[in-house]
C-alpha cells in the first residue's frame, strides 16, 4: 500500500460522526498539521469568523465522553473529564469537511497545505464508500422484494414432490381374460 493510500485511512479513522456531521477533533488535526494544540486553536481563534458553527462547534461533555465512550482507540488525554482537572480543561473543538478545508487559509505553511489535501482526500474516499454501501443496499433491498413469494412458491413445491412420494402405490393390476397354458 502506498503512503498516499495509508495517510487517507489513518485520517479516516480520526473522522467521527457527531450531530449528524463528519467532523475531526482539533488535537487529531493539530498533530497532522504538527503544531502545538494550543497554537493551533489559537490560530482558530484568531481567524474566527472564518468558522461559522457549520464549519466548527465545541462539543458538549456529553458529547465529549460520549466519543470517548465510543472509541477505545482514542487516549485518555483526548477528551477531557469534567470536574476532574484533567488537562484539557476544555472540551474540544471538532472541525468538519468546510471548517477542514478553512484551515488551509489560516495555517499557511506547506505541511498544512499538503495535509489538508490529504484530509479532503479521506473526507471525500468516506463519501464514496458511504454512497457504494447504499448503492449495495438498495440492491440487497431489490433483491429481497423481488424474491420476497420464492419462499412461498419453494415451499409449495416441497408440498406437491412429498405429496407425489407419499400417493398410495399402484398395484399390479390382475389381468383378466383367457389364460393360455403352454
Amino acid at each position: 500500500m502506498n503512503d498516499r493510500k495509508m495517510a487517507i485511512e489513518v485520517i479516516a479513522t480520526k473522522i467521527f460522526e457527531i450531530r449528524g456531521k463528519k467532523v475531526m477533533l482539533d488535537k487529531d488535526l493539530a498533530k497532522l498539521y504538527n503544531v502545538p494544540l494550543k497554537v493551533f486553536n489559537q490560530a482558530v481563534k484568531r481567524n474566527i469568523l472564518r468558522f461559522p458553527e457549520d464549519f466548527m462547534f465545541k462539543l458538549t461533555w456529553e458529547e465529549a465522553q460520549s466519543l470517548r465512550s465510543q472509541f477505545v482507540t482514542l487516549d485518555k488525554g483526548s477528551i477531557p473529564s469534567p470536574g476532574r482537572g484533567e488537562y484539557p480543561k476544555y472540551t474540544p473543538y471538532v472541525f468538519t469537511q468546510e471548517g477542514v478545508a478553512m484551515l488551509s487559509g489560516v495555517l499557511k505553511s506547506r505541511r498544512a497545505v499538503g495535509v489538508n489535501i490529504q484530509i479532503m482526500r479521506a473526507f471525500i474516499r468516506l463519501k464514496e464508500l458511504l454512497l457504494t454501501h447504499k448503492g449495495l443496499a438498495d440492491k440487497i433491498e431489490a433483491l429481497e422484494k423481488k424474491y420476497a413469494d420464492h419462499d412461498d412458491k419453494i415451499r409449495l413445491i416441497f408440498e406437491a414432490i412429498k405429496q407425489l412420494l407419499s400417493s398410495p402405490k399402484v398395484e399390479e393390476k390382475k389381468i383378466t381374460g383367457f389364460k393360455v397354458e403352454k
